[in-house]
C-alpha cells in the first residue's frame, strides 16, 4: 500500500515541518539581536570563586571597573570562595543563562576539576558558555635561600643526592601548581614528595623560615619577597618570562617545550543567548587592549592573554587532556 502523500513519515510533511522550524528560528534571531543591542540593562554579577586579595580577584576588580565604564552599568564582583573555585563555579553553571551572572573561572575551576574531583555541583564541560580568557601568570618554583641550589639543574642534583631536599610545598592538593611540579618530576626522574599547604602564604612564610626547602605557588603572590631576597627564585613555568625581569624558565633549564600557565577567564552559564556571549567576549577584547587595564594588571604580575569564543574554546579541550595526564601522574584526590 502507497504511503498518504503527508502521512507522518512521508519526506513531504517532514519538509514542512523543517521549514517551519527554519521560519522559527530565523523570526527569533532579529528579536535575540535586539536583546543583545540592549543588553545589559542593569547590574551584571562576576562570581570570583576565591577570597579577596587573591590575583583572581584582582584582575575581577579591574576588568569589571573597565566594563562597567564600556557598558555604562556596574559589574558587582561577588566573592564565593572554597574547594578550589567549585563553588562559584557551580553557583555560576546554576545561574539564569541571560549573561547577567558571569564566573572569573580558572585553570583549577574549569581545567583541572573535571578530572580531580570525583563529584563536582557542575561539568566544567557542558555547564558553561567559554567567553574569553583574560590573563596568564607563571607559578614558581621557590627555594630558601641557604639551600645550596641557584637554578633548577642545582635543585634536582641536590634532590637525587640529598633526603633532605627530597620535599617540597605546594598551595593545595591538585593545584596547577601541585600538578606542574609532578610533570616536572615525572619528566626529570628526580625524588620529590609534595607537602600540601592552604594557599600560597602558610607556603611562602615556611619557606623563608626554612620549615621547607622548596615550594611552588603563583609568582605574583611571592614576587615582593624574591624582591626582597627572602626567597630565590628557581624557575617559571611560563614557556617564557612575559615581564622582562629576566626570571628563567623551566624549559630555559633543560625541559624544552616545558610550559604550564595558569590563567583566568569568563564563563556564562549554558544557553545564554549566542549575541550576549560574543558582545561580551569582545567587550572584554577592547577592555584587555586598554593600556590603562594593560599596566594594571602587568604591575601585579598577570600578563593579559585575551583569547575569546571559539579559540578559548579549544585551548580548553587541549588542557583537559593534558592536566587529566597530571592528576593521573601525581595520584592527587579530592573528595
Amino acid at each position: 500500500m502507497n504511503q498518504p502523500a503527508f502521512g507522518p513519515r512521508s519526506p513531504q510533511r517532514r519538509r514542512v515541518a523543517l521549514a517551519a522550524l527554519a521560519l522559527t528560528a530565523l523570526a527569533a534571531w532579529p528579536a535575540s539581536q535586539a536583546v543583545a543591542a540592549q543588553w545589559p540593562e542593569r547590574p551584571v554579577t562576576l562570581v570570583v570563586p576565591f577570597a579577596p586579595g587573591g590575583p583572581t580577584d584582582v584582575t575581577a576588580r579591574v576588568l569589571g571597573e573597565a566594563l562597567s565604564k564600556q557598558w555604562k552599568q556596574t559589574v558587582v564582583i561577588e566573592n564565593r570562595a572554597g574547594a578550589g573555585g567549585t563553588i562559584g563555579a557551580g553557583y555560576t553553571a546554576k545561574a539564569a543563562p541571560d549573561g547577567y551572572t558571569l564566573v572569573l573561572g580558572v585553570t583549577g575551576s574549569h581545567g583541572i576539576a573535571g578530572s580531580l574531583y570525583p563529584k563536582l555541583p557542575y561539568d566544567p564541560e557542558k555547564d558553561f558558555e567559554a567567553v574569553a580568557k583574560v590573563v596568564i601568570y607563571p607559578n614558581a618554583i621557590l627555594a630558601n635561600p641557604g639551600i645550596p641550589a641557584n637554578n633548577l639543574q642545582e635543585l634536582i642534583a641536590l634532590a637525587k643526592k640529598d633526603p633532605k631536599f627530597q620535599v617540597y610545598g605546594t598551595d593545595g592538593n591538585g593545584t596547577a601548581s601541585h600538578l606542574t611540579m609532578e610533570l616536572l618530576r615525572e619528566r626529570g626522574q628526580f625524588p620529590m614528595e609534595a607537602v600540601q599547604y592552604k594557599g600560597a602564604s602558610p607556603l611562602i612564610n615556611d619557606i623563608v623560615a626554612g620549615f621547607v626547602p622548596v615550594g611552588i605557588t603563583g609568582l605574583p603572590s611571592a614576587e615582593a619577597q624574591i624582591k626582597a631576597g627572602k626567597l630565590r627564585l628557581i624557575a617559571i613555568t611560563t614557556d617564557k618570562d612575559y615581564s622582562g625581569s629576566g626570571y628563567a624558565t623551566i624549559a630555559e633549564q633543560g625541559f624544552p617545550g616545558f610550559a604550564a600557565a595558569p590563567w583566568s577567564g569568563i564563563f556564562a552559564p549554558k544557553g545564554t543567548p549566542a549575541p550576549v556571549v560574543q558582545k561580551i567576549a569582545a567587550d572584554i577584547k577592547t577592555a584587555m587592549a586598554s593600556p590603562d587595564v594593560v599596566e594594571k594588571l602587568q604591575t601585579l604580575g598577570l600578563t593579559p592573554m585575551p583569547v575569546t569564543l571559539a579559540d578559548f574554546d579549544a585551548e580548553l579541550e587541549r588542557e583537559r587532556a593534558s592536566w587529566a595526564q597530571a592528576v593521573e601522574i601525581s595520584g592527587a584526590k579530592v573528595q
